[in-house]
């Protein structure tokens, strides 16, 4: 028989799992300080203070490797709002308290890292990254759908933590500067945890009720957007950064979402009732049409490549 929680069923349900997977990632989460990460004695005082206002030529960071910073750090920069929804969907009563405010605390200093990176080592212009910082987190984020928010809203973190993983780990790798590696890949590492933490709420919401959990785990990659998608020049840096393979199509599919939904076990289950059959067979079907998508961009990415490379 299919059961129809409510939110609020669903968080009294899932509080003991919630602190057993928080105890678990507090006791692996590494303390670290954004002041270790940033060659400090490259910084400089700009105009207002005497010296020196940023120019091009002070970059050593390619446009790809710009977009990617700035679009990362721009993403990072709207916590406010992803705080303000975690908070509505788990509340602070709890491990669901406890875990808000921590993952709040330890998203916050990669904003604070990447921004002292890029300031520090003059990568990218610091009064038009502040203007786009103030777009963006003024725009805020799209709000979530009709439905359970506590089902979607756990579904969608768990893919949105692993595809920024992805992004900043592949960043590093564009950026050929050894200190804004090591500095995204501990960020990164930050974001697996966090990862690991969803993915266990949302395995356990689908033994809770299979149903309507199969239903918000379709809905929403069905309609995977990045949180970023409200900032300045997004979906112009989305395809820029496609293109030089920091986060693609083919890394969705296969870095993100194949391997979550076979650790949900999502098409080998046999606890669906028709709901949770009609939305598992619509995923399968735009999972093969994703297969076909991610190929044909590929392609077009390949031969893009080699005609920009015979020109050169």
């Amino acid at each position: 028989m299919t059961l129809h929680l409510s939110d609020s069923d669903i968080l009294a349900e899932l509080e003991p799992t919630a602190e057993a997977n928080l105890n678990d990632h507090l006791s692996k989460a590494k303390m670290w300080h954004p002041h270790d990460y940033v060659p400090w004695d490259e910084g400089r005082n700009f105009a207002a203070m005497g010296g020196d206002d940023w120019d091009p030529e002070q970059s050593r960071l390619s446009e790809v490797a710009k977009a990617a910073m700035i679009t990362n750090l721009l993403t990072e920069d709207n916590l406010p709002s992803y705080h303000r929804e975690l908070a509505d969907t788990f509340g602070f009563d709890n491990a669901w308290g406890t875990w808000v405010g921590r993952w709040t605390a330890e998203e916050n200093r990669h904003g604070i890292v990447l921004r002292d990176y890029l300031v520090v080592t003059r990568a990218v212009d610091p009064v038009a990254l502040e203007e786009a910082r103030m777009s963006h987190m003024t725009a805020g984020i799209a709000k979530p759908e009709k439905g359970s928010q506590f089902l979607k809203g756990v579904a969608y973190v768990t893919l949105q933590e692993l595809a920024t993983r992805i992004s900043h780990r592949n960043t590093g790798a564009l950026c050929n500067d050894p200190v804004a590696d090591r500095m995204l890949a501990r960020i990164a590492a930050d974001e697996n945890l966090h990862m690991i933490f969803y993915r266990k709420l949302c395995a356990a919401a689908l033994d809770l009720t299979p149903d309507e959990a199969m239903r918000a785990i379709t809905d929403v990659i069905l309609r995977f957007q990045m949180p970023g998608l409200n900032q300045p020049n997004f979906r112009r840096n989305a395809v820029l950064l496609a293109k030089h393979g920091v986060y693609d199509l083919r890394q969705h599919l296969d870095v993100v979402l194949r391997p979550t939904l076979r650790i949900w076990r999502v098409f080998e289950r046999t606890d669906f009732g028709p709901e949770g059959e009609i939305a598992r067979d619509e995923l399968h079907t735009y999972l093969l049409d994703l297969e076909v998508k991610a190929a044909r961009f590929e392609e077009q990415r390949d031969r893009a490549l080699a005609r920009a490379a015979a020109r050169v």
